[in-house]
């Protein structure tokens, strides 16, 4: 890890370098947001909080963590400053060109432009492209089949988390029909990242990477001209850097956890493939070395020492509209009978994934919070498994056989560019024109 002097100075720049986002926060300041304290309540559940106390005693790590707490991203941030003067599409326009033909032949591209494409060009030590396409191979079999059915479910997640949420909340993520366009943004991103390819330096991922990014920096410069909607001694920094670690990250803490449950502590072959296709997927959308573990103990103390460290709260009129808003969000591509059929189950697999994943198996919470989970959704999405999973394990068990590993890649490769055919045209901006004010808290816990 960098010194933390020298990420706490990191941190401190921000106001210097890029005051038109930065220039009125008070980075000595804790934000309500990061809790330390042995008696409060995190977002940790279940078994996961088991870990906090370890993570407590390390007094590194928790102050990286509150550093990084108030850390955005410096390049994307800084292009995304250009807004008032280059106007949002301009930016958009310029970031499209810069990867599709390479930032030398942007005319007028401004020096914020090019250290941000430097920025992600930039190739850490570590990084095995070799190993990250054989992640993105293995990956592609249960993205093709089960990631449309939990992408809805997954989504739900972020949301349940005041301090974490109120982003989504002011840019408006409220409506079912903006709801859905950001599902499908997500599903979009994972999706093209993992085509063959899709992580070099003109593939459609990284492509992808970019935009995603600058996205999150237009929602800070954007959400931190509205002091009135959002309170830096409360929430700290918009979407900062240790709140896209979830996104990124999730899969291998999951596959971490299990891994040093058992008392093991290196990856097989296969794992690490995955592991290093999340971690180069990771840089490219912005997040610090520092947060990119390598080894399962790694991943599971920085994953735990995040949600250990983000307070709980949960309102209704934040964390509840952005819920209900994915649940009722139309997904489908069409309105065929198959694309009705489909969503149906679809929405039950995906209720039962959360509840499972995300609420303990509590289906009386789940309820309480706008997600019931009844009878006919748990026989649903029990059908809708066996079919997943069935072709899961007929696809897996293709890969290993000569003469047919190769054709079934093919045919995920192509399932997969019909998935992201149905998604539509992924646009990855946000306009301050439509953000709406920040809610009013409502049954405010923790």
């Amino acid at each position: 890890m960098v010194s933390i002097d020298d990420l706490r100075a990191r941190v401190r720049a921000q106001k210097e370098l890029i005051p038109a986002i930065y220039g009125n926060v008070d980075f000595s300041a804790v934000p309500e947001r990061f809790a330390d304290a042995p008696d409060d309540a995190t977002s940790l559940s279940g078994r996961y909080v088991a870990e906090r106390p370890r993570l407590l005693a390390d007094a590194d790590r928790l102050d990286h963590m509150r550093a990084y707490t108030m850390m955005g991203d410096n390049v994307a941030d800084a292009y995304a400053a250009l807004m008032r003067e280059h106007g949002f599409r301009r930016l958009v326009d310029m970031l499209v060109e810069a990867c599709d033909r390479g930032v030398e032949n942007v005319a007028g591209a401004p020096p914020e432009l090019v250290a941000f494409i430097a920025d992600m060009e930039r190739v850490p030590d570590w990084l095995d492209m070799a190993l990250v396409e054989e992640g993105a191979r293995l990956d592609r079999n249960s993205a093709a089949h089960l990631g449309p059915f939990i992408i809805r479910g997954a989504f739900i997640a972020t949301f349940m988390n005041k301090y974490a949420a109120l982003p989504m909340a002011v840019t408006n993520t409220l409506s079912s029909d903006t709801a859905a366009r950001r599902v499908k943004e997500t599903a979009t991103f994972f999706t093209t990242s993992i085509l063959p390819g899709a992580l070099e330096r003109f593939g459609p991922g990284f492509k992808s990477a970019a935009m995603v990014r600058l996205m999150h920096s237009m929602v800070r410069a954007n959400v931190m001209r509205r002091p009135k909607d959002w309170d830096v001694s409360v929430f700290g920094i918009p979407i900062p850097q240790v709140d896209q670690m979830p996104a990124g990250l999730i899969a291998i803490f999951l596959m971490s956890f299990e891994i040093v449950a058992k008392g093991r502590n290196h990856f097989t072959p296969s794992e690490r493939a995955r592991v290093e296709l999340a971690r180069y997927r990771c840089f490219l959308l912005g997040l610090p070395e520092d947060l990119l573990a390598d080894t399962p103990q790694g991943i599971v103390d920085l994953m735990t020492a995040r949600g250990g460290t983000l307070r709980a709260g949960y309102d209704d009129s934040t964390c509840g509209e952005l819920l209900r808003a994915t649940m009722a969000a139309d997904l489908r591509p069409d309105a065929s009978l198959g694309s009705r059929v489909y969503e149906r189950f679809e929405r039950s697999f995906s209720k039962l994934f959360f509840v499972q994943n995300f609420m303990a198996g509590d289906r009386g919470k789940a309820a309480a919070i706008g997600v019931p989970l009844t009878r006919l959704d748990v026989v649903q999405a029990a059908a809708a498994g066996l079919f997943v999973y069935g072709r899961i394990k007929l696809y897996a068990l293709a890969s290993h056989i000569p003469g047919l590993s190769r054709a079934a890649d093919r045919c995920l490769v192509a399932k997969l560019k019909a998935q992201l055919a149905s998604y539509g045209h992924a646009e990855f901006t946000t306009d301050a024109s439509q953000y709406r004010a920040a809610p009013t808290p409502q049954l405010a816990t923790g």
